[in-house]
């Protein structure tokens, strides 16, 4: 048989040197993970300037003015009878801020009210509203909705007590939490909103009305403990 010429041979060699290469190759990128293949850590729940920017610290103080027209307190969940507040403002204490997914917590710290009127008949002004048995705990979850869950704390149940002047005199009206007490996170403003959160009377004098339906949007909310006081965001 006739030989090769040697620049035959030469290429041959060649393209078998490329096949073993190429036979060889799977098992080096196996062994080489990729980034598209690395882990993510996952940010946390609370961010502040955006959603997923920096960390909410356990420890920072919160705070939020009202964001709609008023804080209404109404006798029933579809009237407009009751204690309505031009001004109001919650604080609060970052407790836990996990990674997502998970639940944030905090410790309400103070919600307040001014500048209230009242259309109840016999009554001819609001002295005070008032939120008693504080902190509150709360807890804001980054499941759908953005569920925000406020509960009791060492001091007692949650509570309000309005001081009224009516035709009668100075009457005290207090309210205990029925049921929980639940609303929403919402990125678009950056707030909170509850909504016919309902109170049953459990003091107070006779010309007091039996329920109480809390309603108020509060926001921004910001996390004040940081240099600009950012805006806080659910991830």
């Amino acid at each position: 048989m006739r030989a090769l010429p040697h620049r035959t041979a030469a290429l041959t060699v060649s393209v078998l040197a490329a096949l073993a290469l190429v036979a060889a190759a799977p098992a080096t990128v196996a062994a080489s993970p990729t980034a598209a293949t690395a882990p993510v850590a996952a940010g946390p729940v609370l961010t502040t300037g955006s959603t997923g920017g920096a960390a909410v610290a356990a420890g920072d103080a919160l705070a939020a003015p009202l964001a709609g027209r008023s804080a209404t307190f109404y006798s029933t969940a579809t009237s407009t009878t009751g204690v309505t507040c031009a001004t109001s403002r919650l604080s609060a204490t970052v407790l836990t801020n996990p990674a997502a997914p998970g639940t944030a917590t905090e410790s309400l710290t103070g919600l307040t009210f001014g500048s209230c009127t009242a259309n109840v008949t016999g009554v001819t002004s609001v002295r005070s509203l008032t939120v008693d048995t504080l902190p509150y705990g709360v807890s804001i979850a980054d499941d759908a909705g953005l569920p925000v869950t406020l509960t009791g704390g060492s001091a007692g149940q949650i509570q309000a007590t309005a001081v009224l002047n009516s035709w009668f005199g100075t009457i005290t009206c207090t309210y205990r939490l029925s049921g929980a007490f639940t609303g929403a996170a919402d990125n678009g403003g950056q707030g909170l909103t509850f909504t016919n959160e309902h109170f049953a009377k459990s003091g107070g004098s006779g010309l007091c009305p039996g329920d109480g339906y809390f309603s108020a949007s509060y926001g921004p909310v910001t996390d004040t403990s940081q240099s600009g006081a950012p805006a806080v965001y659910v991830n």
